[in-house]
């Protein structure tokens, strides 16, 4: 214990802890919230953990929702807030590598610290005490190491997800896993065949998105993407025997996410922007790698794995097209911005330049320059035809279905064309988006 340590805690979670205290109850808060708070960080959440039972909990506070009453936690309600209070527990036989087929409650603090996944997960605090670290996590938070509580073995058997955790966490807080912990990861990598997509992704975004992602490679090795996202392996093996490269594809997509900036559909993007690669390789006599429509096969394998792992609709969508496009070349000048902005619509253009910028970094000095100047004109021909308004979809255009209709054309097949071809003088010729001119073409084609 250890008066050293000062955390200052919100109001609320202070609150909460003086009426468990007051009513004769241990009362602190734990886990990541003291990590972070320690690191300097801003907690997400603060989880406090109290001998008291759920119904002695209950009797105490005004406003409660029983969230998790059979693993002893409520949900305490201040100041329009919730916060999950839990009692000290004991994990029974783990029987599925998710959940405790039992939950024993307990009076002991240390027993409820030591069923925690790292031991800078497993520290507690209170403005009584100070710092209760039993398990060395402070030590492991000034070594920066990721360790495991105990045996790394019964805690990743107890949930196979700890292995993913153990990585992110690596990858977010910038630590080294531990030797042992790491091993054992290698071992029981196969039991996260156990655990549900939605989780697997909630982690594997979170590594992504972290200021490492290049920590996917531990996943490889140590076997995890081999059950979660075989398709990396894939790549992994896939040469590149080609002058624009210098590394494998699955090293060339590891450096692109390491180029981008930390957003989650941009590196969602990147991480599948190449996968088709390792299914459309060719050799040609002089021994050059050539990959001829991977994007399309990439999209494809991308809106597969993504919809395996349960991402929503939304996103998925967006990776697809982001992926789909981001090999496509767009000749100088604004006439063909237009009709690219018209092909793969407007509203993808930032976050494909972010997509080209990336991926381009990660290949070989072959023509750098003379690519990056293609790509800053790319980039100021979509500023120009953005600061021109110029029409580039059906919905910019000066008529609609309904004009067409008002002057006496039929509904039906023939108007949806009609509207296309204007919408191909106005690309060409952006000053032609007038309804008079627009008007007279629609009825030279009734």
């Amino acid at each position: 214990m250890s008066k050293e340590i000062e955390i200052v805690l919100p109001e609320a979670v202070r609150r909460i802890i003086e009426t468990l205290q007051g009513g004769g109850f241990e009362a602190w808060a734990v886990g990541g919230c003291i990590r972070d708070s320690i690191l300097g960080r801003q907690p997400d959440d603060w989880d406090i953990t109290t001998s008291a039972r759920p119904e002695q909990v209950k009797a105490l506070f005004k406003r409660t929702v029983d969230t998790g009453i059979q693993h002893g936690t409520v949900t305490v309600l201040q100041d329009k807030t919730g916060y999950e209070v839990t009692t000290y527990r004991i994990d029974g036989k783990y029987e599925d590598g998710r959940h405790p087929k039992e939950v024993t409650f307990t009076a002991s603090l240390r027993e409820d610290l030591r069923r925690r996944d790292f031991t800078i997960n497993a520290m507690a605090y209170n403005d009584t005490v100070g710092l209760v670290d039993i398990f060395g996590g402070l030590e492991d938070i000034e070594k920066k190491v990721v360790r495991c509580v105990g045996d790394p073995v019964e805690r990743f058997t107890e949930d196979a997800l700890r292995m993913m955790r153990a990585v992110r966490f690596s990858a977010q807080l910038g630590y080294r896993i531990d030797e042992g912990t790491l091993a054992a990861i290698a071992a029981l990598s196969g039991t996260l065949e156990k655990i549900s997509a939605e989780r697997i992704r909630t982690e594997l975004v979170k590594l992504l998105t972290s200021p490492h992602p290049e920590l996917l490679r531990v996943c490889r090795e140590t076997g995890m993407t081999a059950v979660f996202l075989p398709e990396f392996d894939r790549i992994e093996q896939t040469p590149q025997n080609n002058p624009h490269h210098c590394w494998n594809v699955g090293e060339h997509t590891v450096r692109a996410l390491m180029a981008s900036a930390p957003e989650k559909t941009l590196r969602l993007a990147l991480l599948f922007h190449d996968m088709g690669k390792a299914l459309t390789r060719t050799t040609d006599a002089e021994g050059v790698d050539h990959f001829h429509g991977h994007e399309e096969v990439s999209a494809r394998i991308a809106r597969e794995a993504m919809r395996r792992l349960k991402f929503d609709n939304e996103t998925i969508d967006r990776v697809v097209r982001l992926v789909r496009a981001h090999d496509v070349r767009i000749e100088p000048g604004e006439k063909y911005m237009r009709r690219a902005l018209n092909r793969l619509g407007s509203d993808l253009f930032p976050e494909l330049f972010r997509v080209k910028a990336a991926d381009m970094s990660a290949q070989s000095d072959y023509l750098r320059k003379e690519k990056e100047a293609r790509l800053e004109r790319m980039y100021r021909d979509y500023e120009a035809v953005l600061k021109s308004h110029a029409c580039v979809s059906l919905k910019d255009l000066a008529v609609n279905g309904r004009d067409l209709i008002a002057a006496g054309m039929q509904p039906g097949p023939q108007l949806g064309e009609v509207l296309q071809e204007l919408l191909e003088l106005v690309l060409e010729e952006p000053e032609r988006n007038t309804r008079e001119y627009l008007m007279e073409q629609a009825k030279k084609r009734e």
